[in-house]
C-alpha cells in the first residue's frame, strides 16, 4: 500500500468519525496503527513500538477502527447493477452481445486463519492449512459487490453459495429475470449462474494437445477471459493488504471483520483510482485465433440434486448452447 492510498483511507475514516461521532482528533494516529497491521503486515507489538503505545492500546485502537470500517460496508460494497450493461462488455465485440445480461462474476478464495485446536479439522482446507472460505461477487471494474466471510476452510465453494442464497440473513443479490453471474466449473450451470462447459478445453495457455469441440472451446475461452476479473480482484486485494496472507491470532469474529474491512477499503481505493477496464480482458496476452496453444479440461457436469434444479440446469444449458452457436457463427463471418 503506497502513501497516497494510506492518506485516502485516513481521510475516509476521519470523515466517517466526524459525521457519526463529531470527533476526529485522534483518528489519524489510530488509522495509521490499523494500516501498519493490515497494509504492511506489522504485528501489534511492532506498531506499539512505532507509536510508543502498549500492545493493549494498539489492539483497542485496531478493533475500534476495524469495526468502524466494517460499518461502511453497506455504503461501499454492492449491490450489483442489474439495470445496465457493464462497460467492459458493452464496448468489446468479444463479449457483446453474447454476455449482455451478465452482471458480474463469482468465486471463492481462502484467507489463512488461526483457530483453536478443536476447530482445526473444520477449518483445514484441501491444501492442508486452516482458512476461512470467502465468497465474493465482483463487477468487471474489479470492485466487490457482495462478500461473505467466516465459512470454514473445509466447506466447498458451491455449498457456501447455496447457503448464502437460501438464508435471508446473508442478503445474497440473486440476479433477476435473465440476468446472471459468471461462475467457474465448481458451480452448477443453472438459472442466474453461467458456468463453462465441462470436459472441454478451458485455459488455453496450458493446452498441450489438439482436438476437442472448438465451438465450446471458444465459449470457454471468452467465458474464462471475462470471469478472470474476479481473480484479478482477489490479486489486487491481497497484494494491498498483507494481513490477508495470514490473519493474526484474533478471535474468529475479528478475523472475519478484518476480511470485510479490507474489502471495504479495496472498493474505496478502486473508486479513487483511475482504472481502465477496457484493457482488463486483454491482459492475458492470448488470442482466439491461436486456440491450438491452450487448454485445461474439466470434468463432466454434476447431477442435479432436485427436480427444480434439474429444470434450471436444463434451461441454462440451452441458453449456453445458443450463446455458443451464435458466438461461433459470428466469429466465422469475420
Amino acid at each position: 500500500m503506497d502513501p497516497d492510498e494510506e492518506l485516502a483511507i485516513i481521510i475516509l475514516v476521519m470523515d466517517y468519525f466526524y459525521r457519526k461521532l463529531r470527533s476526529a482528533s485522534r483518528v489519524p494516529q489510530q488509522v495509521m496503527m490499523f494500516l501498519l497491521v493490515v497494509g504492511h503486515g506489522d504485528s501489534t507489538r511492532r506498531s506499539g513500538y512505532e507509536w510508543h503505545h502498549s500492545t493493549e492500546t494498539v489492539s483497542r485502537h485496531f478493533n475500534n477502527i476495524c469495526s468502524r470500517i466494517v460499518g461502511l460496508a453497506p455504503q461501499l460494497i454492492g449491490p450489483p447493477d442489474f439495470n445496465n450493461i457493464p462497460p467492459l462488455i458493452a464496448n468489446n465485440s468479444r463479449y457483446f452481445p453474447y454476455f449482455r445480461d451478465c452482471v458480474g462474476a463469482i468465486d471463492g478464495t481462502h484467507i489463512p486463519c488461526i483457530v483453536d485446536a478443536h476447530l482445526q479439522p473444520a477449518y483445514r482446507n484441501r491444501k492442508g492449512y486452516t482458512s476461512q472460505n470467502v465468497l465474493a461477487v465482483v463487477e468487471f471494474d474489479l470492485k466487490f459487490t457482495y462478500l461473505v466471510a467466516g465459512w470454514e476452510g473445509s466447506v466447498h465453494d458451491a455449498r457456501v453459495l447455496r447457503e448464502a442464497m437460501s438464508d435471508p440473513a446473508f442478503s445474497f443479490p440473486t440476479p433477476p429475470g435473465e440476468k446472471y453471474f459468471l461462475v467457474d466449473a465448481g458451480y452448477a450451470n443453472r438459472r442466474g449462474f453461467l458456468s463453462p462447459y465441462r470436459g472441454t478445453n478451458y485455459h488455453l495457455r496450458d493446452r498441450t494437445r489438439l482436438g476437442g469441440d472448438r465451438k465450446k472451446e471458444l465459449f470457454n475461452y471468452r467465458h474464462a477471459s471475462l470471469r478472470n476479473a474476479v481473480e484479478r480482484t482477489f490479486g489486487i486485494w491481497k497484494s494491498r493488504f498483507r494481513i490477508l496472507r495470514g490473519v493474526p491470532h484474533y478471535p474468529l469474529r475479528t478475523q472475519r471483520d478484518i476480511i470485510i474491512a479490507c474489502a471495504v477499503l479495496h472498493n474505496f481505493l478502486m473508486m479513487s483510482d483511475d482504472v481502465d477496464v477496457s484493457v482488463l480482458a486483454e491482459e492475458d496476452g492470448h488470442d482466439e485465433d491461436d486456440m491450438d496453444q491452450g487448454g485445461d479440461t474439466i470434468g463432466q457436469d454434476a447431477a442435479p440434486s432436485t427436480q427444480q434444479e434439474e429444470g434450471h440446469q436444463t434451461e441454462m444449458g440451452r441458453f449456453r448452447d445458443a450463446l455458443t452457436e451464435s458466438m461461433w457463427a459470428c466469429r466465422n463471418q469475420n
